[in-house]
Parts: structure tokens; C-alpha cells; sequence
């Protein structure tokens, strides 16, 4: 079974029994919308739409190039800022160019030895790129899929200038594997580092009782009383807060107070 197909079967796996919880909350995504998506690639990777017959034969694969591209849009729908936009956009930019580069340099003659597979090697230099230029989970997830898809194209494009006969299968064979690949180590990266950063930092630090009752009050005071009077201002919170706080030491003073008198 190929190394894509393994890593969509764990990953339903996990989200089904609720162990990506976090990393689907991060990328704005819920349960059922990642299954849908996982379930799509996986049928769709059987699935080749030909595009056009000629001296260039052209195809799209469903599950590795129309399904992640539409969950990039999704993505990039969801994302907060223009910034996070540019960012997503030209990572996959940058690691198509890069992945398109490394193809160049590198000679993978079938006949002789290599040390590392290429599917492995442009996966693993997509994912750690899509990070590099993405760093949240959404923008590197784009980056590095993305980026592997755009390196298909470039190859399309060099296929018809060049003018010899060709098979260009964008997201189909190999390239499935490696952008599957791609996107679980952007966001593996993006995850490991959040949470060590996490990790060095602290955490988040915790807040006290007092500032938790204050930060509910409004809320319980809504429930009771109604909107008009659960505008507090801060001087009426600290006030609040006083008498509480009073109340409680009266009240402790007077359980002393009948304590000792039980006890004479």
C-alpha cells in the first residue's frame, strides 16, 4: 500500500477516535469535514480526469490534486488576516520553485544507486519549506501541498513548450504520495514547535479565583438580572468584590465567634 494511502488511513483513524482534536481546531476544521476530505483523497486517487489528448497527454488525479487544492481554498478561506493569505501563497510559491530545483540538480538514474527515494526527498523538502515559510498549521499545510502541485504544473508547462510527446499526470503516481507527505510533515513541524514553544514559555499562565469570579460576573449577573444591569463598571466590580470578600471574613469571624461558644 502506498506511504499516502497509509498516512490518510491513521490520520481518519485519528480523527474518528478524537486524537487530532487540537491540530483540527487550529486549522478550523471539524470532524466530519476532515473525514469527508480524507475519504475524498482516498477514493480520488483512483480516480484521472484527462484534460487533454495530443502530442502532451494531460490529466488530473481526483484525490491528489482536486481534493487538496479545494481544501487549500477552504483553508485559505478560514484564515484570519491578508497576511496569512500572502504568507500561504507565497510559501507554496517558494516551495515549488525550490522542489523544482532540487528535481534539476539532482540526476535519479534509475539504473544506479540513490540514497534517498525522490518521492521522500521532495516530500520531506516541501513540508520543511511549507513550514519555513508558513509556520502556522493552515499556511504551511498550503504551502507544502500546494507547492508540490504547482511543481506539476511547471512541469506541464515545460512539457508543451518543449513540444515531445509526454504524460503529465498532475497529482497522479508518485506525486500523490508526496503531497500527502508534504502536508502531514508541514503540520507535524508546525504542531512539534508550537507546543515545545509552549512547552519553554510555561504555558499559559493560570489565573486566580478572583479573576476568574470577576471575568463571570457579568455573565451570572446576565442570567439573573437581565441585560440592563449586568453592565458593571470597574469600580463597581472592585466595590463587588470588596463586599464579597468582607462578607466572607464576617462570616468566618461569626463561625469562630459560635464555635467557642459550643464549645464553653
Amino acid at each position: 500500500m502506498p506511504a499516502g494511502m497509509i498516512l490518510l488511513l491513521i490520520a481518519a483513524a485519528l480523527v474518528y477516535f478524537g486524537a487530532g482534536q487540537r491540530i483540527l481546531d487550529r486549522m478550523r476544521l471539524t470532524d466530519s469535514q476532515a473525514l469527508l476530505f480524507i475519504g475524498i483523497m482516498i477514493g480520488g486517487s483512483f480516480i484521472n480526469i484527462p484534460l487533454y489528448r495530443g502530442t502532451v497527454e494531460v490529466s488530473v488525479n481526483v484525490g491528489g490534486a482536486l481534493a487538496p487544492l479545494a481544501l487549500c481554498i477552504y483553508l485559505l478561506s478560514r484564515a484570519d488576516t491578508t497576511r496569512e493569505w500572502v504568507r500561504a501563497l507565497v510559501g507554496a510559491a517558494v516551495t515549488a520553485g525550490i522542489v523544482f530545483g532540487l528535481g534539476q540538480l539532482t540526476d535519479f538514474d534509475p539504473t544506479g544507486p540513490t540514497f534517498i527515494d525522490p518521492m521522500w526527498l521532495f516530500s520531506i523538502t516541501a513540508g520543511v519549506v511549507g513550514y519555513l515559510m508558513g509556520r502556522s498549521r493552515r499556511s504551511a499545510f498550503i504551502a507544502g501541498t500546494l507547492g508540490l502541485i504547482l511543481t506539476d504544473v511547471i512541469h506541464l508547462v515545460r512539457s508543451f513548450a518543449a513540444g515531445l510527446p509526454s504524460t503529465v499526470a498532475i497529482g497522479g503516481a508518485g506525486v500523490f504520495d508526496a503531497i500527502i507527505i508534504a502536508g502531514f510533515i508541514a503540520v507535524a513541524l508546525a504542531e512539534l514547535v508550537g507546543e515545545t514553544r509552549e512547552r519553554l514559555q510555561g504555558g499559559p499562565e493560570a489565573e486566580s479565583d478572583d479573576e476568574l469570579f470577576v471575568k463571570n460576573v457579568p455573565k451570572l449577573e446576565h442570567e439573573e438580572t437581565g441585560p440592563a444591569e449586568s453592565q458593571l463598571s470597574d469600580a463597581e466590580r472592585n466595590l463587588y468584590m470588596q463586599g464579597i470578600h468582607g462578607t466572607s471574613s464576617d462570616e468566618g469571624q461569626s463561625d469562630s465567634s459560635d464555635g467557642r461558644e459550643e464549645q464553653d
